[in-house]
């Protein structure tokens, strides 16, 4: 046997100190609480998988769990890099499935049993739409929030290094998880480290654009590994084989450009005593022909079976009998062609090895070995059933060894199994490569029960759900051109599905209509039918956008009889969902409330999760627009547990849900939790999902007095204004407020006025939110007209005053004009609007007293801190007005819920009110009084105005001691001056009677 050269982890690693001491730096922040990912790009060879593993090996008591992707043609298995790790965490006796059965996708035969609805497949129809949307696939989204939650469970345990390795062939799932996992990274003790070849990422890769979002995140670093230097290749190849001669290391190392895979295959070619290769691929394959005959034929074998195989797959094909395949085998290990691990599976050391073996392979070669594994595949094993990634694999290798039918009927099932695993877009590949295939094959040959009109309605479905829907219209749009006139009910789902699918854009609202009237044209004379019931749901629905509501109800009332006669559950669900929103349209509170409460119950019993979660919004926004903040709080609270246990937290619904969450408990007056709803995925923002919670978020940061922190996140959030119109109306709003506070009315106005405009852009001239804007903006040139007469410029004042009347009146007009979901103006829209003509009477001097009491009492369905606000402004109003008995009753109240929310502007402000008046609020005594009874004695003969001299007299003490005591009590206080100090004392409560009391 020739000599073996020392290969991979046998020699020290060279010349990377710092990009070591990157991934160590960044394990140890993991270890410390601060979640962080870093992106290993590298040339094929150049050295990623060795750095890895010294990072692995130096891991400490970290859990390590690594997955790899794999380049099978295409057709490799959705999330296996996932799955891979995830085997590792159940061989550690760590993985609980019944705690999240969404991990049952990822290891099937740890998977609970799941009840379908009747008549559904795994291509049943998504929730429809109520607004526009992205379709999204519940069983995928469980799926990311339970991998999310299980790496969380782990980091809270032991520090966690996940490590996924070629991520330039991972699937597009695999990229969409990986994404979403980042994207939450924050506080866990967890580093994920993903590799990939730089090299093959080609223009139109789909890893570049994911690359491109994810070094934005803040927890995610990009590490480019280089080729060695000179110097270092030299020390490289040093290390490789010590009796090289020195013109040989040279020529390797110059040859190699640096590259260490590339050395180590150059130098094994070296120590056998030919002479060096020009090229890799002759390099590689140089080392392969000094094999024997027969260990040649097994990597052949092995090489079409893809990255890594199995022992028992490659000896059926290979032909070969145990011994000689054990000795090929050993053969192949000992020259590091191949490496084996405890499970049998054989993998070449190198993806590069793997690719010039199959590259060499003539193509009849390639053909019959295709058709071998084809051929194992398709026999039936020993249980009767066909493992994970079987039906995927199969339609690859039918398909290059040109058996189209078994690739098509492979196909069919390859689509089912990604779909029932949570992996729309892998079905939806499938699903294409099935169209592709179809006219090829003869009708005979094609899978029986499936034909082309289903195939492009569930590739419509799976390319709605994996976040395509031009495609998944287009899909649909080629299934109304054959549907079948014979088969009504089949052509109806077909037509429903263009509509479903057309609800998702803009701009297609009259294709949309003659759609889903088609659908019913074609079962209206039917009887019930789950289709039927489906049509008139969805029709229901979209009649209900367009507020043609007499119609509307009529098809949902029919929805409802047809899915209750025929069993559609899902279908009944979705109807009572828009009969509730009808009715309060119809402005029936009760009515519309117990619609979504039988939804809610109706969804929840066929496993309808997305429905579910939808009735439970409309349930809490029913509580919240008619003023009952503590029931929309109970409502939104269980909607969240709910979402949360089915893994959609992260679902449209499960994420309005928790927006609510936040805003309902912040009006409330239970400020952390609000700010506990808004954290995950915390105030970072990196998406919509971020952006739209740290918005709702804002409003505690903002009225407890955290201005810098306000600021910091007011500014990265003016820049998501274009993800979602209400980032842009909390943060205009939060924004304005913060400007208020900081005494900047010109900012305030700016915010307040700028988020109007875009509201009027987006939402229409009277969008509802513009009330709230409005009056801020009011607010603001209220101030700004109180500046310029205390500085007597008339012209100034007139323009503020000017711009303030004409808000006031747009603020009006949109009350008048305004479209609101109950047809009247809610609670809340109608406490904004008195506080707008409230503010507006503030515009030429003080305000209205009676106009700012209607303002308190607007707020007072539940929203402690605003109507606090207005009580304070109320109370200035009176003062200015000399009725000052009631300014007192208004300050302390807003004073003790300013105190008890941790209002800290709010009480600061109402604390200077009350010292301008010379109102005492309430008990504000210390309680470690610093003043000595003596000490306030003389404080409180000085607050009457009495000299040294007078209160010495009074107390019979000598005008030096008083002096004595005034300077100690100076110096506890923090005063400079007497007067300063008696102002402090009564803001603390340190005295009890005011003067002139």
């Amino acid at each position: 046997m020739p000599p073996v050269t020392r290969l991979g982890s046998g020699i020290p690693l060279v010349a990377r100190d710092r990009e070591m001491a990157v991934l160590r730096a960044a394990l140890d922040e993991a270890a410390r609480g601060t979640a962080g990912a870093v992106l290993l790009g590298g040339d094929a060879g150049v050295g990623k998988t060795r750095l890895v593993d010294e990072l692995t090996s130096a891991a400490g008591e970290a859990l390590v769990l690594t997955g790899r992707c794999l380049d099978v043609g295409g057709s490799g298995l959705p999330y296996l890099p996932f799955t891979e790790a995830l085997g590792q965490v159940r061989q550690a006796g760590l993985l609980d499935v019944a705690a999240r059965p969404a991990l049952g996708r990822l290891l099937p035969e740890q998977a609970l049993p799941v009840e379908r609805e009747a008549g559904r497949d795994v291509f049943g129809p998504p929730s429809p739409l109520l607004g526009r949307g992205p379709e999204q696939d519940a069983g995928q989204l469980q799926l990311f929030d339970a991998v999310f939650g299980l790496l969380d469970e782990l980091a809270q345990r032991r520090p966690v290094l996940l490590v996924l390795e070629d991520l330039h062939w991972a699937d597009a799932s695999t990229r969409y998880l990986l994404s979403f996992l980042l994207s939450r990274l924050r506080g866990q003790r967890l580093l994920v480290v993903a590799s990939y070849r730089s090299d093959d990422l080609h223009r139109a890769h789909p890893l570049r654009p994911l690359l491109n979002e994810l070094v934005r995140l803040p927890a995610v670093r990009r590490l480019d590994l280089p080729p060695l230097d000179a110097a270092a290749a030299r020390a490289f190849v040093g290390a490789l084989a010590e009796d090289l001669p020195e013109d040989v290391v040279r020529e390797v190392a110059e040859r190699s450009d640096g590259n260490p895979f590339f050395a180590e295959e150059l130098v094994a070619v070296a120590t056998s005593g030919s002479g060096l290769p020009w090229t890799l691929t002759e390099v590689l394959l140089a080392r392969i022909e000094r094999l024997a005959p027969r260990t040649q034929h097994v990597l052949r074998v092995a090489s079409v079976g893809g990255r890594s195989v199995r022992h028992d797959p490659l000896r059926d094909v290979a032909a070969l009998d145990d011994a000689e395949l054990d000795a090929a085998l050993r053969e192949a290990v000992q020259h590091h062609v191949l490496v084996v691990d405890r499970d049998e599976v054989y993998t070449f050391r190198h993806a590069l090895l793997r690719e010039a073996v199959y590259a060499d392979l003539l193509p009849g070669e390639r053909v019959r070995l295709h058709a071998a594994y084809a051929d194992r595949l398709a026999a039936p094993s020993a249980d009767g059933s066909a493992g994970r990634g079987t039906a995927a694999a199969l339609a690859h290798h039918s398909l290059e060894s040109h058996d189209l039918p078994r690739a098509l009927r492979a196909s069919v099932a390859a689509a089912q199994e990604a779909q029932a695993g949570g992996a729309p877009a892998e079905a939806l590949r499938h699903l294409e490569r099935a169209l592709d295939l179809w006219h090829a094959v003869p009708p005979e040959h094609r899978p029986a029960g499936v034909g082309e009109l289903v195939l492009l309605r569930r590739a419509s479905w799976a390319a709605g759900t994996a976040g395509q829907p031009e495609r998944a219209i287009a899909f649909a749009r080629r299934g109304t051109e054959l549907v079948d006139p014979a088969d009504p009910e089949d052509a109806a789902e077909t037509w429903r599905r263009l509509a479903q699918a057309l609800q998702v854009l803009d701009g297609t609202d009259e294709e949309r209509r003659r759609a889903i009237e088609q659908a019913w044209r074609l079962v209206r004379d039917r009887p019930a039918s789950p289709s039927r019931a489906w049509v008139l749901a969805v029709w229901a629905a979209s009649l209900r956008q367009e507020r043609a509501y007499a119609e509307a109800r009529e098809r949902a009332e029919c929805a409802v009889r047809d899915g209750r006669a025929s069993g559609a559950d899902s279908a009944v669900a979705d109807a009572l969902c828009t009969l509730g929103l009808l009715d309060e349209a119809a402005g029936e509170v009760v009515a519309a409330r117990e619609h979504h409460t039988a939804a809610v119950a109706c969804a929840a019993g066929c496993q309808a999760v997305n429905t579910e979660l939808r009735a439970r919004y409309f349930l809490g926004v029913n509580h919240y627009d008619s003023g009952d903040l503590a029931g929309a709080a109970k409502v939104f609270d269980e909607g969240v547990d709910r979402a949360g246990a089915t893994g959609m937290t992260w679902s449209s619904y499960g994420l309005e849900l928790r927006i609510l969450q936040v805003l309902t408990r912040y009006h409330l007056g239970d400020w952390d939790g609000a700010v506990s709803a808004a954290e995950p995925p915390g105030l970072r923002v990196s998406g919509t999902v971020s952006a739209r919670l740290a918005a709702a978020g804002s409003h505690p940061v903002v009225s407890r007095g955290e201005f810098d922190r306000a600021e910091r996140l007011l500014a990265e959030l003016r820049g998501d204004w274009h993800r979602d119109l209400q980032i842009a109306l909390i943060t205009g709003g939060t924004g304005a407020e913060l400007a208020l506070w900081r005494g900047q009315p010109e900012r305030a106005v700016r915010w307040a006025v700028e988020a109007v405009e875009w509201a009027q852009r987006e939402g229409g001239p009277w969008a509802l939110a513009g009330i709230r804007l409005g009056a801020l903006a009011v607010a603001g040139h209220a101030e700004l007209a109180a500046r310029a007469r205390r500085g007597r410029d008339v012209a100034a004042e007139r323009e503020a005053v000017r711009a303030g009347r004409e808000l006031a009146a747009h603020v009006r007009a949109t009350a008048e004009r305004g479209l609101p979901r109950t047809g009247t103006l809610g609670p809340e829209g109608r406490a904004w609007l008195a506080r707008a003509l409230a503010e507006e009477s503030g515009l030429a001097g003080a305000g209205d007293p009676q106009l700012w009491r209607a303002a308190v009492d607007g707020f007072g369905y539940g929203s402690l801190f605003e109507q606090a606000v207005c009580r304070w402004r109320l109370a200035e109003a009176l003062l200015a007005a000399d009725r000052r008995d009631e300014a007192v009753a208004q300050l302390r109240a807003a004073h003790e819920v300013a105190e008890r929310l941790g209002a800290l502007p709010l009480r600061d402000a109402v604390r200077a009110a009350a010292r301008r008046a010379r109102v005492l609020l309430g008990d504000q005594r210390e309680r470690v009084d610093p003043l000595t009874p003596r000490e306030r004695s003389v404080l409180a003969l000085v607050a009457l105005g009495r000299t040294n001299r007078e209160v010495g007299e009074e107390l019979y003490i000598s005008e030096k001691t008083v002096s004595v005591h005034l300077s100690r009590v100076m110096a506890k206080l923090g005063a400079g001056r007497r007067a300063e100090a008696v102002a402090i004392a009564y803001e603390r409560g340190l005295l009890d009677q005011l003067p002139g009391d």
